[in-house]
């Protein structure tokens, strides 16, 4: 294959699974006849793409009587995308009308794609995408037009790389954030920054780094970390000094998790259970849990994920989200804490269940944390911390997460 078309077509295989079959691109198999670097490339050019279908959609809508099949589309699509990237008009023309030559099903359609993309203007301006109506109405309920137009703006960027750091790493060359997360704008290859190999840091979002802060371990204490995978939070609590048990229904997904306390050289019990089931030989100082979520407060890192989910699976979501704080709650001692944690931007999953566990238990104290970089308005009036995409928008943003810490009677 023409030098440059491989990831491209990687890229366009890609968008064929994801629009056309619904399934997440984390699911999908890397593309083996490509090199690592081409195989990242693709990867990149299907995210980007995705992050602007529907604008994209509407500009060649105007161009064409009629879409043509899904494969050629998602290559026009491509084009458009790299063309506003400020990719050279001509390569990525070019590039797209030899793939769709390529194909015995497409190559009739030749033609058609070469004169439509020779129709867009280069560098086309392309707005930004609407989340799906699943997603927009609660949160427009939630937070507002234009809190939700600023969540999608930032939703249309690639988003920066986020690290947490042990004392003394070496560190790469980035901006710290007042929480104390370090954040890379254009990292490159992760295992080649400085200080990966020694394994002073971890890749975590600064949002999701705010979980273990809001717990705030104290060295020697016991703690369990539910949902542990993939274990960004069981090496903060680990380099805290806390004994932890980590947790998680999916051993392949441990498997990551003890290869990167391996690179880190830190400690944590490792347990492969459901968490509904799972009994343990004491009771714990702390529990972290993470509750599996509609990771509505993702899609800044998960474009693929407005187009494969539509919002049937988050009632049981939050049932079972419900069952996983009463079996914490039931984990640690008394006058010990729990804090809870979704990467959701929906209120149900968020403070609706911090509402429902206070009503379910009662002497359950919800408590605040004075963590550095926190602003005051991020906290709810019913104690949580409402994290959201376009806080910090100018920054790169940050994952959308709701947190809240409980505190069961003494």
């Amino acid at each position: 294959m023409a030098e440059g078309l491989g990831a491209r077509a990687a890229a366009a295989a890609m968008l064929d699974v994801v629009l056309g079959e619904g399934r997440m691109l984390s699911e999908l198999p890397e593309p083996e006849a490509l090199a690592p670097g081409e195989r990242a490339r693709a990867r990149r050019l299907a995210e980007e793409v995705l992050r602007r279908v529907e604008p994209v959609d509407r500009l060649l809508g105007g161009l064409m009587r009629k879409a043509p099949p899904l494969p050629v589309l998602n290559l026009l699509r491509l084009a458009v995308v790299e063309m506003a990237l400020g990719a050279p008009a001509h390569g990525a023309v070019n590039a797209a009308v030899a793939l769709v030559r390529q194909g015995n099903r497409t190559q009739h359609l030749a033609g058609l794609a070469n004169a439509v993309l020779r129709a867009v203007p280069p560098e086309p301006a392309l707005g930004v995408q609407k989340l799906p109506r699943w997603m927009r109405q609660p949160m427009v309920h939630a937070y507002g037009r234009e809190a939700v137009a600023a969540i999608e703006a930032v939703q249309a960027a690639a988003p920066p790389l986020d690290l947490t750091l042990r004392d003394g790493a070496e560190a790469p060359a980035g901006e710290w954030l007042p929480t104390g997360s370090l954040r890379l704008a254009l990292p490159g290859q992760v295992s080649g920054l400085p200080g990966y190999a020694a394994g002073g840091w971890w890749v975590q979002d600064a949002a999701a780094a705010l979980a273990v802060q809001l717990l705030a371990p104290v060295a020697g204490e016991r703690v369990l970390d539910l949902c542990a995978a993939p274990g960004g939070k069981t090496m903060q609590l680990a380099a805290a000094g806390a004994e932890v048990v980590a947790l998680d229904v999916s051993a392949a997904r441990l498997a990551v998790v003890q290869e990167n306390l391996g690179r880190t050289g830190l400690a944590a019990r490792l347990v492969v259970a459901d968490a509904l089931e799972w009994v343990p030989d004491g009771p714990f100082d702390a529990v972290l849990l993470d509750a599996p979520c509609s990771a509505t407060g993702t899609v800044r890192r998960h474009p693929d994920l407005p187009f494969v989910k539509d919002g049937s699976e988050v009632p049981g979501l939050v049932e079972l989200q419900a069952r996983l704080l009463d079996r914490a709650l039931g984990m640690v001692r008394p006058g010990g804490r729990v804090v809870f944690a979704t990467c959701s931007l929906l209120p149900e999953e968020g403070e609706g269940q911090l509402a429902a566990a206070l009503a379910r238990h009662p002497g359950l104290a919800v408590e605040r944390a004075a963590i550095p970089g926190v602003e005051p308005g991020w906290w709810t009036e019913g104690g949580g911390l409402r994290l959201r995409p376009d806080f910090w928008a100018e920054q790169g943003g940050m994952d959308g997460f709701f947190l809240a810490r409980l505190r069961v009677p003494g």
